[in-house]
């Protein structure tokens, strides 16, 4: 464990998050003397732990069969964006539908090695679902602490199904977060929301899949929504593994995205400066990116700027037409926050601020029917049988003419 800010070594810290000397936030570095190599992938599991040579040598893991979520070639969504090629990774595949399943296996692993009995989390919504479904595997209790009213009815289902205490709190994700920071160790509960770094060295195994995919071509620039920051961080963690272990060349340019109404480190990147303004009432359809002090800021402003790349805003209509466009095209959706990469794409490559002629990774990082809210459906009203045969008969005498 290092910091990343005054590069302390603090050795092997199962519980520890914060640096002890400066206060800045913890990285895992793996060493080791397994080599990892591409061509022994052919035979291995499906999941994060098919590079367990890059990843941290914890014994048996809890595992659901996370990762490995399929990339998706989308030619028609190209054509109506106006970019050379496009892919979207349907992170919503994984076993509760988010890319959270990736750390949670890591993370709910170390807490059982750290010997923890609760673990607790804050969550807009696909983490509790996630780490009360990896607790459960793992037999231990939960505990989820989420914003009243604010979030989506699919996640709070899966997190009460799966048997977490769910927990609301007055106020946004910040003050759930405060909250279960604050009381985790007087309750004896094991943190594991991505202030705890061992979650991202799940989450990290993206890039690996990426390589993977993309058959070791890494010329392609990855666009991720950004909320509490630590995912884009961990992609781009994961790709400067794959670079240290002599497998790609090239490492891919990072995007980030964030919605309008809660974007603080896009307006401070836009504006040159080297700290964010938090936003105190983060307000977007897109749930799962309404976070208004991500605490991972520091590590994903120096992946961006680490990669070349930017961290950029949509507004929440950008997001609920790009939703509209990535199911009606190519028949692949995403929850609202999943959907914000292609929005951001349309809009900068229209604009002419991103490049037309290069290829780009969209991270769908939810499944679609986390949030079954009929606002974000609103173009397609329900008919009836007689409206129906009325219009579809107009539109074939129309093309007969």
């Amino acid at each position: 464990m290092t910091c990343i800010d005054c590069f302390e070594d603090h050795g092997l810290e199962l519980r520890s998050y914060r640096c002890r000397r400066c206060g800045g936030p913890l990285e895992v570095q793996v060493e080791t003397d397994r080599v990892f190599s591409a061509s022994n992938l052919s035979s291995r599991v499906q999941s994060i732990w098919r590079y367990a040579e890059l990843l941290p040598d914890l014994g048996s893991p809890v595992t659901l069969g996370e990762g490995m979520t399929r990339l998706v070639r989308c030619e028609r969504l190209a054509k109506i964006i106006g970019v050379k090629n496009l892919y979207v990774k349907l992170e919503g595949t994984n076993p509760t539908g988010s890319f959270k399943d990736r750390g949670m296996s890591v993370g709910v692993t170390v807490a059982l090695r750290a010997g923890a009995r609760r673990v607790v989390c804050a969550s807009t919504g696909n983490t509790a679902a996630s780490l009360a479904a990896y607790a459960a595997r793992a037999g231990l209790e939960c505990a989820v602490l989420v914003p009243k009213g604010k979030v989506a009815s699919g996640k709070l289902f899966q997190a009460r199904l799966f048997g977490a205490s769910v927990c609301e709190v007055s106020g946004t994700f910040d003050d759930a977060l405060k909250t279960a920071l604050g009381e985790a160790e007087s309750i004896g509960a094991y943190i594991l929301n991505s202030v705890n770094p061992w979650r991202l060295e799940g989450q990290k195994t993206t890039a690996f899949e990426l390589y993977e995919q993309m058959n070791g071509d890494t010329a392609f620039d990855v666009v991720v929504p950004v909320g509490n920051a630590g995912n884009i961080s961990a992609i781009w963690k994961g790709f400067r593994e794959l670079s240290a272990n002599g497998l790609i060349d090239d490492l891919p340019r990072m995007i980030g995205v964030q919605s309008a109404g809660a974007a603080p480190l896009a307006k401070m990147m836009s504006l040159g400066l080297e700290e964010p303004s938090w936003v105190e009432d983060p307000q977007t359809i897109a749930s799962a990116i309404r976070i208004g002090r991500p605490v991972n800021w520091k590590r994903a402003v120096r992946a961006v700027r680490g990669s070349g790349g930017m961290i950029y805003s949509v507004e929440d209509s950008e997001i609920l037409e790009a939703m509209r466009l990535m199911a009606t095209s190519e028949g692949i959706a995403s929850e609202p926050a999943g959907a914000a990469p292609v929005a951001l794409l349309k809009s900068k490559v229209q604009s002419g601020e991103l490049p037309s002629d290069l290829t780009y990774v969209c991270i769908a990082t939810g499944h679609h029917l986390k949030d079954p809210n009929p606002a974000l459906v609103s173009w397609n009203e329900p008919t009836t049988v007689e409206d129906y045969l009325i219009r579809a008969g107009l539109q074939r005498i129309k093309s007969r003419k």
